[in-house]
């Protein structure tokens, strides 16, 4: 059926916008005022609840708002309306649309259905004034990044955490698993990364918040998308519970040293008819094909306008009220190839403004062809005319697992050869190296990134197959001892290259999935960690905690410029498959060599007569430094790495 047609004689692309901040409320000492961007309407109503359940809701009152410039339609009332329910209503044709709660609700009741104007205030917890002052700026190249879901992290009964599941499962400290070793907040802490990437946390539609049966979804479905989700919060029809308790969240992550990335999915909405953008304003969010049919580059029935005015404008709004607001300290962008070069370069510019550092992040592509062109597009072939906003490099890790679209198919980790140049450019931070055959690398024939802190270096994340599943996938019957062999490889090819680390929850214990490819609503029995994984995987653990310090420690995994790189890392001729190696030379003039052999037997190479010190050899990493050895011919360890560092100043023999 096609779309409902606008009444306005203006151009969609024509809307006025407004030049102040999108605000639907303003909450005053003795009056409130709501107003609502709807140019094209012929009228709008708010309707104001005083109490909101379930199935009972209790109307107060209804209210013609009036028109006014840059198609905004207000009405002030003369009271202060503190934690008052209200909806909009929009009229086209004559035909009144169903209810919703704006496009920038920033409370809300059960499941998403009233908005609340609430002061915000009222949700802050003690000390959240002063919670960004001990959170300093740092380098891009320095950050790393675990993803995590909520319920993957603390629902599992082996977690001992009692929020399962919840926003304040991650403040608790101090628990642990049936044999004693750290879970939750405390395992994060003892792994040392830097920023936890959180699965979709805006109020997504596809939980029944009021439910109290287990249920699962990660959360790709906006609802409202400024206001957390409610499944996650010990009480979702509370307006204020969902707020604080994720404030509270945000404060013991940032009191533990953590940064907090925000997983945001502007690219589509959870439907179209129903959402509170084609409910106020029809058909101005989303594209279309020239057939009239909506356009479905995300995958998910439709795809939103990032060119257009007001949805660009929304975007960056909507991004520095979670600065503001939250303290979020990054974004990963869910199908960033969706939206348009010059908005996400508008989001750069207007973060940098308020909040510098901040982490922003994306997939530089789409499920299908978006209707824009590809040029105007964030895809990850464009990436370098974008501005400090990097995509993930999945050059690497299909180099190192295989192919997106095969599960059964290896590549390096389990010995296939001819994916060696793949690797390569990602090691090399997807800049461009005159060492790399961009002929042999897996998709991406020209280099894209005009730094390497634009490249997310990953072997695994939420969407696919972790890794355990992987390896089983592509090596079946192999022993316990040999996947987590194939992992420390892998995890290793991450870490000790250029680019922005980033690593899957779980993959540090080699958590599984049960096999599930696409576990976006499977079961917990399915997505959640057992924390026995880390008794059963303390090895593994370790040694993901050693590449971690080693990465922190030395400025060779830290180049960032495409000149300096090509500079200072050189890979050395191996004229074997499945066997890469390279050296990287520091600002100090030490010099690193990492050797990857994916191979079952041991291999040997020549690398520059120095002194070195080990860091990792056959599967055991140390900061400190496990042996030395002198440098020449050497082997290295069937399906292990080598990494090897001789400083400028010679090693006390």
């Amino acid at each position: 059926m096609l779309p409902l047609k606008s009444q306005n004689p203006l151009a969609l692309d024509d809307y006025p916008v407004p030049v102040a901040p999108i605000n639907e409320y303003v909450l005053g000492d003795s009056y409130t005022t709501f107003q609502l961007w709807a140019p094209a309407a012929d009228s709008v109503r708010i309707n104001l609840f005083t109490e909101y359940k379930e199935g009972k809701e209790s109307k107060w009152l209804t209210a013609q708002m009036e028109k006014g410039e840059n198609g905004l339609w207000t009405y002030t009332f003369d009271r202060r309306l503190n934690n008052i329910g209200y909806t909009f209503q929009t009229c086209y044709g004559g035909q009144w649309k169903a209810e919703t709660p704006g496009i920038f609700a920033k409370a809300v009741g059960l499941n998403g259905r009233r908005a609340y104007c609430v002061d915000m205030r009222d949700t802050d917890p003690e000390g959240w004034n002063t919670d960004e002052l001990n959170n300093p700026v740092v380098p891009f190249s320095k950050d790393v990044i675990y993803e995590m879901h909520f319920r993957d992290f603390s629902a599992d009964e082996s977690a001992g955490i009692k929020h399962k599941g919840k926003y304040l499962a991650l403040t608790e400290e101090g628990t642990r698993n049936k044999e004693g070793l750290s879970t939750g907040l405390s395992h994060l802490k003892e792994l040392g990364v830097t920023h936890i990437h959180l699965l979709p946390s805006f109020d997504y539609a596809s939980v029944d918040e009021g439910s109290n049966k287990a249920q699962y979804n990660w959360g790709y479905d906006p609802l409202n998308y400024n206001v957390p989700e409610g499944s996650y919060a010990t009480d979702a029809a509370n307006p204020l519970t969902r707020i604080r308790e994720f404030k509270q969240m945000v404060q013991h992550l940032h009191r533990a040293g953590f940064k907090v990335v925000l997983d945001v999915v502007y690219n589509h909405t959870f439907d179209v008819n129903g959402s509170n953008f084609q409910l106020t304003a029809p058909d101005y969010f989303y594209r279309r094909n020239p057939d009239g049919s909506l356009a479905n580059g995300s995958g998910c029935g439709n795809e939103t306008a990032s060119e257009r005015p007001l949805m660009r404008k929304f975007m960056i709004e909507s991004v520095l009220y979670w600065i503001k607001e939250y303290h979020i300290d990054g974004f990963r962008f869910d199908l960033m190839g969706i939206h348009d070069i010059e908005t996400m370069n508008e989001i750069r510019r207007a973060v940098d403004a308020v909040k510098p550092g901040v982490l922003i992040y994306g997939e530089g592509w789409a499920s299908s062809s978006p209707q824009l062109p590809e040029f105007q597009l964030a895809m990850k072939a464009n990436v370098s005319k974008v501005n400090s906003v990097a995509a993930f490099g999945d050059e690497l890790r299909d180099g190192l697992r295989g192919p997106w679209d095969n599960d059964a198919n290896g590549a390096f980790l389990v010995g296939v050869p001819g994916h060696e140049e793949s690797i390569k450019f990602g090691l090399v931070g997807a800049v461009p190296h005159p060492e790399v055959n961009l002929d042999k690398v897996n998709y991406s024939k020209k280099a894209w990134a005009q730094k390497a802190t634009q490249m997310i270096s990953y072997v695994s994340c939420h969407d696919d197959m972790c890794l355990a599943d992987r390896l089983k996938a592509t090596k079946p019957g192999a022993t316990a001892k040999e996947y987590e062999r194939l992992a420390k490889l892998a995890e290793t090819a991450v870490f000790m290259g250029q680019g922005i680390p980033f690593i899957f929850a779980g993959d540090e214990i080699l958590r599984d999935k049960k096999g599930v490819h696409n576990s976006y609503n499977s079961p917990d029995s399915v997505n959640c960690i057992t924390w026995g994984c880390k008794t059963a995987h303390k090895d593994l653990f370790d040694y993901v905690c050693e590449l971690i310090k080693i990465r922190q420690r030395y400025d060779a995994f830290h180049l960032v410029d495409a000149d300096v790189i090509r500079e200072k890392m050189h890979f050395i001729p191996t004229k074997q498959s499945n066997l890469i190696a390279y050296t990287i030379e520091d600002k100090a003039g030490g010099l690193m060599v990492v050797v990857l052999n994916s191979n079952t037997k041991a291999k040997s190479i020549t690398v520059p007569k120095r002194d070195y010190q080990v860091l990792i050899k056959d599967g055991k990493a140390s900061v400190e430094g496990l042996a030395t050895l002198k440098g020449g011919r050497i082997k290295v360890d069937p399906q292990s790495a080598l990494v090897i560092y001789s400083p400028s100043t010679p090693l006390p023999f």
